[in-house]
């Protein structure tokens, strides 16, 4: 059994410099689905965040102005955070992926119990998301080899288990609700640099294959639904600035919202649209 300590703050591995915190302890979530998880002030949009080394906080910028804290599950030298709702009652449960034996540990919301399942391999890289549509978090990993990024995914809805080739092995795994059908789509960063443009491929599981130039290389990816439309939008956060820049789907606009430091690290709209 390992031992798991919850209290105030949340310590995780971050992954491609990304992360995020889905808060249980003080916070009610409001919303029915996943994918609003990090919706703290309930109306309807993720809630930009980052992650701050030099104390180990997460800080969140709710929409009402106010800031909140996290809550601490996991270790921070073994596993990645994979917050999400596993038990499918509306809430965010916390959770990680242990990379060192490939085994997620969670608490289910629903009965505050620990839990956990093994899947997935030494070197893989966690994307638990809702990919059926069940309002569940699947397991899922994605896996380089080859020069290819292929996809592992254990839904939820039926136990059926799925894999997938889709990006290369140098893209980073950016999934989301793109296409709004309540079902997370296979997704990647590509290319671009410090000056040049990064492009996002989405493969739909409703819009089909599609391609979007936004951000640069060495922005990071932090999707979700910041406009409120059901919808994962393009995001990225830059260091350079430490602005959030959104393209929403509502209009074709971008948004941007500045927060944090350039030494901090954005908090990901993890299983957020």
């Amino acid at each position: 059994m390992r031992n798991f300590n919850i209290s105030n703050k949340f310590f995780a591995r971050l992954t491609f410099g990304l992360t995020v915190i889905l808060i249980l302890s003080g916070v009610t979530f409001a919303q029915a689905k996943l994918r609003n998880a990090l919706d703290y002030d309930g109306d309807g949009r993720a809630d930009v965040g980052i992650f701050r080394g030099s104390n180990s906080t997460w800080y969140l910028l709710k929409s009402n102005g106010s800031v909140a804290d996290g809550a601490t599950f996991g270790s921070s030298n073994y596993d990645t955070i994979a917050p999400g709702d596993y038990d499918g009652d509306g809430k965010g449960d916390l959770a990680v992926w242990c990379y060192t034996n490939g085994t997620f540990y969670y608490l289910a919301s629903g009965t505050n119990s620990f839990q956990a399942r093994a899947f997935g391999a030494i070197g893989d890289e966690v994307v638990a998301r809702d990919y059926d549509g069940d309002n569940k978090t699947d397991f899922a990993v994605v896996r380089r080899a080859g020069g290819l990024l292929t996809w592992y995914i254990l839904n939820s809805l039926d136990g059926s288990f799925r894999s997938a080739q889709f990006g290369a092995s140098t893209d980073l795994a950016v999934p989301g609700d793109y296409d709004g059908d309540g079902r997370f789509d296979l997704a990647v960063q590509r290319g671009g640099g410090a000056t040049a443009a990064a492009t996002h491929y989405v493969l739909g599981s409703t819009a089909g294959f599609y391609g979007v130039q936004f951000g640069l290389g060495t922005d990071m990816v932090v999707p979700g639904d910041y406009d409120g439309d059901g919808k994962t939008d393009v995001s990225i956060w830059r260091e350079t600035d430490g602005t959030f820049y959104v393209l929403k789907t509502t209009d074709g606009a971008i948004l941007g919202t500045q927060w944090g430091y350039t030494s901090d690290l954005p908090i990901a709209a993890y299983d957020v649209h």
